[in-house]
């Protein structure tokens, strides 16, 4: 870890932090250790963070979180309605000059999430040294770190180098302070409820499985037709997740899965995917967002690996001695992890075998 360029930090405790971390779902899931230690910390301080609107609900009523700062990113490089880009850089830029800041966090470290520190008032802008897309310029401290760290520890490394500053012992403890919402966790309640499994009964907290079969790339799905194969052999039902882009894949899990998959894709919000997690058995999914929030809910995971990196991005913790819930499986193909998100025949994913996830994932049933 090394701290370069601009001044040094003041040694007072910060009253107003602001955290920038917009997206995406894993990666709000990885920087949340991060604000443990930071809350911990400097317990009376403001702190804000800045994320995407698609994504606030992970957030939203956090005991940690005084405050969100919410803007739609999606709006922000759609240059075919220059309009719309604009107002809402604008909008995000007059909510942040309203405000003063003593410290400014970005962990995102792309272009969109520099400007956006750029504009922040603040005597201290903290970011990685290898942030790419140039928002390295917008920091006046930039913190470099070994690039083969996991997410979560890569962020909780500028977390010890502003405790560091500050004079306050690093307790080395990683906690994922991960809010349930209890609204949500009623409604959960209530869907499980009003949902007939397949032996006609009523499916209730801890009596299902949570499966996972989309991801935001196409190489990084086990095959759907495995998942429904996984299912029909389960003693137990399962619960299929997803938004309304993944009915399609879901649909063709359940009509492989012998009656044992429900689906609730499109039914649930992200709360009430955080609750139904929360609720479950066991989790079988693919490298995805809600894989990491079985992992920071302690709730037993079956992780699916190809394409990419499980010691980048794996479930936290799943490669270190003891750890217990936390599985990871991936073919032995000398072509993985490619990091590429399109593949004629993806044979990384489709190479891992059912029997193999069975076996796995009944440790935990």
């Amino acid at each position: 870890m090394d701290i370069t360029a601009g001044k040094t930090m003041k040694t007072s405790p910060p009253e107003r932090i602001l955290i920038i971390k917009p997206s995406s779902l894993g990666d709000i899931i990885h920087s949340l250790p991060f604000l443990k230690a930071i809350r911990d910390s400097f317990p009376e301080a403001c702190i804000e963070w800045v994320v995407s609107k698609k994504l606030k609900g992970i957030l939203e009523g956090h005991p940690l979180i005084n405050n969100l700062i919410i803007f739609n990113k999606d709006e922000w490089g759609q240059f075919k309605d220059i309009s719309k880009t604009v107002g809402e850089m604008f909008a995000v830029i007059k909510e942040l000059r309203a405000k003063s800041f003593d410290l400014v966090i970005d962990l995102q470290g792309l272009l969109r999430s520099g400007i956006i520190s750029f504009f922040a008032s603040a005597p201290v802008k903290i970011g990685f040294e290898e942030a790419r897309e140039g928002s390295r310029l917008f920091y006046n401290k930039r913190i470099s770190v070994n690039g083969s760290l996991h997410a979560v520890d890569k962020y909780l490394e500028i977390a010890k180098a502003i405790l560091k500053e500050h004079r306050i012992q690093n307790t080395e403890k990683v906690e994922f302070p991960l809010y349930i919402d209890r609204t949500a966790k009623e409604s959960v309640k209530k869907l499980l409820s009003e949902t007939s499994t397949y032996s006609g009964g009523r499916l209730k907290e801890k009596e299902y499985v949570v499966i996972v079969p989309s991801a935001r790339w196409q190489t990084k799905r086990w095959p759907a037709e495995y998942f429904g194969a996984l299912i029909a052999g389960l003693p137990i039902p399962s619960v299929i997740t997803g938004g309304n882009a993944d009915k399609e894949i879901a649909q063709k899990v359940v009509d492989s899965s012998k009656g044992n998959g429900i689906d609730l894709s499109g039914r649930t919000n992200l709360k009430e995917l955080i609750a139904l997690i929360a609720g479950a058995k066991a989790v079988v999914s693919n490298d995805s967002g809600p894989m990491h929030i079985a992992a920071a809910l302690n709730i037993p995971v079956v992780a699916l690996f190809g394409p990419t990196d499980p010691e980048k991005t794996g479930p936290y913790g799943w490669n270190r001695p003891g750890a217990y819930g936390l599985t990871v499986l991936r073919s032995s193909l000398n072509c993985s992890p490619c990091f590429k998100k399109t593949c004629k025949e993806p044979i990384c994913m489709s190479a891992i075998p059912v029997k193999t996830v069975f076996e796995e994932l009944r440790k935990y049933l």
